[in-house]
């Protein structure tokens, strides 16, 4: 039984490896095709690609009355993706550092910061309505009306063959589509098989609930964008990285948890469940913005600072679980 376990979780690593091979070139491809920059393609295809379980999660709570449990996979999803994420990008990228000297990424930083912010800022009065969840939505259109308002923020220009028949670049641009698809299909199902092996082992060596909840099911749900930004950090792409873990804050804060609270406005009841998320939450907001502001990149030491933020926020949730 053991063995069939062990057999998944590493077919599910060989898959997950591939898939991300498979989504990088085919967004890479994809951005060329349209001359937009790969920061744009990876903020809009693979965040938001990311971000279907978030989705699906909060539909499904929305449904069954019971919006909370969005809420808190929302948020737990962020601070894993303002600390681990960006700390193991930065590790293993080339330089042990990524460059966020663009005014565009600068800016795009403000909006993601505000977004991981806002719906803390809106439940302050104990509840989330279908008018939090309305200004919401518009915060996410508010930016994506930004980023396409001057062409200079989302264009690039790249060196194609100008010769290539446009028929032929539109067969190879329907090519790399089936890939991004096919490779995102492989993300899901490599990271379900990921979790449930996981998982196993977990309860098979008596690990505690609270370990499996923060450390099995709440990676696993952030590990395609986890594995992508690495992936993308060890081929040097930054713009993929800083598009796809932006993305992935920006889009389930604003816009999945505003469709949710249209369809389920969300009561807090008592705010001790959520305090110590909502505390990390802020503290990784400040220092991911604050080390994308300085000297316009993020350092080796500054991943490490942001890692030690993951690492305590695990242990408190374990600790006063």
């Amino acid at each position: 039984m053991i063995f069939i376990y062990i057999l998944i979780f590493f077919i599910s690593l060989i898959i997950l490896y591939i898939s991300s091979e498979l989504v990088i070139k085919g967004l890479n491809e994809i951005a060329k095709f349209l001359g937009w920059r790969e920061f744009v393609i990876a903020f809009f295809i693979m965040a938001f690609a990311s971000s279907l379980p978030n989705l699906f999660v909060g539909i499904t709570s929305a449904l069954h009355k019971i919006p909370q449990l969005s809420l808190g996979d929302i948020m737990g999803g962020n601070v894993i993706n303002l600390t681990l994420a960006v700390a193991l990008s930065v590790l293993f990228s080339k330089n042990k550092e990524i460059s966020t000297d663009s005014r565009m990424v600068q800016n795009s930083s403000v909006f993601t910061i505000i977004a991981a912010i806002l719906p803390l800022l809106l439940m302050l009065d104990g509840n989330l309505s279908r008018t939090d969840g309305f200004l919401l939505i518009c915060f996410f259109l508010f930016y994506v009306f930004w980023l396409f308002s001057k062409q200079e923020r989302f264009t690039k220009t790249y060196n194609n063959d100008l010769e290539e028949p446009i028929i032929k670049e539109f067969k190879s641009f329907l090519k790399d589509i089936s890939k991004i698809i096919l490779g995102l299909i492989f993300f899901i199902f490599s990271a379900q098989g990921i979790v449930f092996s996981s998982k196993f082992f977990a309860e098979k060596f008596n690990m505690p609930l609270a370990l499996i909840g923060i450390l099995i099911v709440g990676l696993g749900n952030s590990l395609p964008e986890i594995y992508f930004a690495v992936s993308s950090a060890k081929k040097n792409e930054t713009w993929m990285i800083l598009g796809d873990l932006m993305g992935s804050v920006i889009f389930p804060a604003t816009l999945i948890l505003g469709i949710v609270t249209l369809i389920c406005p969300i009561e807090i009841l008592n705010f001790s469940s959520i305090i110590i998320a909502r505390l990390f939450l802020i503290i990784a907001a400040i220092f991911f913005f604050l080390f994308i502001k300085t000297h316009h990149k993020i350092t080796k030491q500054e991943s490490i600072v942001l890692l030690l933020i993951f690492i305590i926020f695990i242990l408190i949730e374990i600790l006063t679980k």
